[in-house]
């Protein structure tokens, strides 16, 4: 079947298509082909493109879900289409041509032949690979390098590998995957970029206004609702950074090709530049290289991805901000396009600047009205410090119920964690490389997160469609006297109890570093059971309280909701009052301290339990219960502290500054007060109907002036 042109609306007004043909490719090189950092891109290339210079492509008859070898190998030839193209581009020399216009003549062979894919592994199966995602992947790189041989082949050679490639990959996504095609999804991004490119240049305005404005030409669906939708004024992607990194691609890529070939849009001027705040948004979320890995994410994921180097070239090459320039040195190469030519030439130029990561809120939401993620910064140097607070939307259904949850960093490391995905990408053992089934007992659950679990369930009972609807109030981000806070409330996650929590950095001279304090009050209506983990990475070192220790029989925690997957490896009852406990990790030291009247119980975890294929990390935590209560309150004070030096077998600094926390309430006002080394005391007051508080404590009125202060 072909979509028609009267299908989509007929003509395409507006779009810049007549300027198709002289858009094709010229072969000067571009300013920048020989900057350090482009020339290692490209002889890189080279190194990779030559052996098949002298070989039959290989294009198999798909047969392999992820990480088989069928489909790694139609994986590695979109990007060889790409490379070969590119190295056309930049070199002019006629192999490379060739190359493409074989590799695709070869696809042009097999594709037409293809049924849907043999394995049963995805709702919307593609040809070449298991699910039509992979698909359009494949089309978004390889009509790229097409792009740049196009004008080198004869007619003839366009239309046999137009006519049986590229069109018919277009018809599939937008008839056999429409479902697909239609959503308003990462998937569909893919889907509507490569449908969009292909449609710019091979001619096909219908292709281009159905990816635009979606298949009906409404603009209820395609990619400029997709701009509308997936992400907040404030360029945060509703689905985290893992699938910001994912989705970025074809955003970025498609636009530029929009620019190219129809500049009167002004793509990047869309939605107040939101094209350009979705790269800067995904840099600030990241620590030492690494994105924060929430929702369903792979935790080794950072800012070397080749979508992340690929679509800052692409911003740079329109605004020139010497930050970015950092950034993609940090990365360590350039992306192989025009745009990374010139990136390379301006570090070589010497005009980068340190980018400023910052402490901000990214609010969550089309209209930034569904929570938001607080990232605080503190410290500096190899001592730099960041809190993650998710208070956000759901985040669709790569989202995890962890609301209200924390993330801390200290010295380059992740040291208070989240699990993210429980998936070995593209590692064919574990199950195909696709997420495993302990993503959904495990990894999605409350219980693996640092988040108030009530009644050893998850939040909105797991379920992502209550879930979706509900968004997270987001109380505020703000910063005075040293502090930087940020807190919100989570209504409706667990029945009758509403939950608060507010987390901040304390930067004070009387403290000499920085620490963080967490707040925690739950209210319900009735007798509950409230469970706080910590997920930390290290080894336990010791308490204010003894644990009792399994050290000849282990048994899981819980029997579902996560709970089952965590051995019980000790326990002790936690008298009231101010407690205790710290940790090593490497080089450094870490104390709790905390104070949670009504929590009886505290454990220790470590993962793995009810794991028969040893899918799960064996991390650890702590987890402090409350039992048989309608209420939860507590305060905990984290520290950073000390220097561990193996080879000189000395530890430096190991005093921490706080001895003790003390939580005391009244109405809405929680008053925390901290005790430090030799007897000096900071006093820091939260009022969570955000006007002044007062509260009294053995005679003495501590007061404060606004949501939150320092006390009198």
């Amino acid at each position: 079947m072909q979509i028609s042109r009267r299908l989509l609306g007929g003509g395409l007004v507006g779009l810049g298509l007549a300027s198709a043909a002289s858009a094709q490719t010229k072969k000067t090189a571009p300013a920048g082909v020989n900057a350090p950092l482009f020339k290692q891109t490209l002889d890189k290339a080279r190194r990779s493109v030559a052996p098949y210079l002298k070989q039959r492509p290989d294009v198999p008859v798909p047969k392999d879900a992820g990480g088989g070898y069928t489909h790694e190998r139609h994986k590695d030839n979109y990007r060889l289409i790409r490379e070969a193209g590119m190295l056309y581009a930049f070199t002019g020399e006629r192999p490379y041509a060739d190359l493409v216009r074989d590799v695709l003549f070869a696809y042009g062979n097999l594709y037409p032949t293809l049924p849907p894919h043999p394995v049963e592994a995805a709702p919307q199966k593609g040809k070449l690979f298991w699910q039509s995602l992979n698909d359009a992947v494949w089309l978004v790189e390889a009509i790229q390098g097409y792009a740049e041989v196009r004008g080198a082949l004869t007619a003839a050679e366009r239309k046999r590998i137009e006519d049986t490639v590229f069109r018919p990959m277009c018809q599939f996504s937008m008839v056999d995957s429409a479902k697909t095609f239609e959503r308003i999804h990462n998937h569909a991004t893919w889907a509507v970029a490569g449908v969009g490119m292909a449609g710019y240049v091979i001619g096909e305005p219908a292709y281009v206004k159905a990816a635009l404005l979606g298949l009906k030409g409404d603009g209820k669906t395609g990619f400029l609702r997709q701009l509308d939708e997936l992400f907040s004024p404030d360029g945060y992607y509703t689905e985290g950074p893992y699938y910001q990194r994912y989705a970025l691609q074809p955003f970025e890529v498609f636009a530029g090709y929009i620019e190219r070939y129809d500049p009167a849009r002004k793509i990047f001027d869309y939605r107040d530049g939101m094209l350009v705040k979705a790269v800067y948004a995904l840099i600030d979320l990241s620590y030492d290289g690494k994105f924060f890995p929430l929702n369903d994410a792979i935790v080794e994921k950072g800012i070397d991805s080749p979508e992340l180097i690929q679509a800052l070239a692409i911003v740079y090459a329109r605004n020139n901000d010497p930050q970015l320039l950092s950034v993609s040195t940090a990365q360590g190469t350039v992306a192989f396009t025009r745009e990374g030519a010139k990136v390379a030439a301006d570090i070589a130029a010497g005009k980068s600047k340190p980018f400023a990561y910052r402490s901000q809120a990214f609010r969550d939401g089309a209209k930034g009205d569904e929570g938001a993620v607080a990232v605080i910064r503190a410290g500096k140097g190899a001592r730099a410090q960041a809190l993650v607070f998710k208070a956000t939307a759901q985040g669709m259904g790569h989202g995890h119920f962890d609301r209200l949850s924390y993330i801390f960093y200290d010295a380059g490391r992740e040291v208070v964690t989240d699990y993210g995905a429980a998936r070995y990408l593209n590692v064919e053992a574990k199950k195909g490389g696709r997420y495993l089934a302990e993503n959904e007992t495990w990894a999605k659950q409350s219980i693996a997160h640092n988040t108030l679990v009530v009644d050893e369930t998850s939040q909105f009972a797991a379920d992502v469609d209550i879930a979706q609807p509900q968004p997270t109030a987001f109380l505020g981000f703000t910063a005075k006297d040293g502090i930087q806070l940020a807190s919100a409330r989570l209504d409706k996650a667990y029945g009758d109890v509403t939950v608060w929590r507010a987390v901040m950095v304390v930067e004070r001279p009387e403290l000499g570093r920085p620490v963080v304090i967490d707040l925690f009050r739950a209210r319900g209506q009735a007798a509950h059971r409230y469970d706080l983990p910590l997920h930390y990475r290290g080894v336990f070192l010791d308490s204010s309280t003894r644990f009792k220790a399994n050290t000849r029989a282990l048994a899981p925690l819980g029997a579902k909701n996560g709970y089952q997957h965590l051995w019980l490896k000790a326990e002790t009852a936690v008298p009231a009052g101010p407690q205790r406990l710290s940790w090593f990790n490497r080089d450094r030291f870490y104390s709790l301290n905390y104070d949670a009247p009504g929590v009886s119980k505290a454990f220790l975890t470590e993962l793995g339990a009810n794991d028969p294929d040893d899918n799960l990390r064996p991390e650890r935590a702590v987890i402090l219960r409350a039992d048989g209560v309608r209420d939860f309150n507590s305060v905990s004070v984290l520290e950073a502290y000390g220097d561990y030096n193996p080879a000189e077998e000395s530890v430096r600094d190991i005093a921490p500054a706080v001895s003790g926390v003390r939580l005391h309430q009244e109405g809405a006002n929680d008053l925390i007060v901290v005790t430090l080394k030799g007897g000096k005391t900071l006093a820091i007051g939260v009022n969570w109907d955000g006007s002044s508080g007062t509260v009294n404590v053995d005679g003495r009125a501590y007061r404060w002036t606004g949501a939150f202060g320092l006390t009198a």
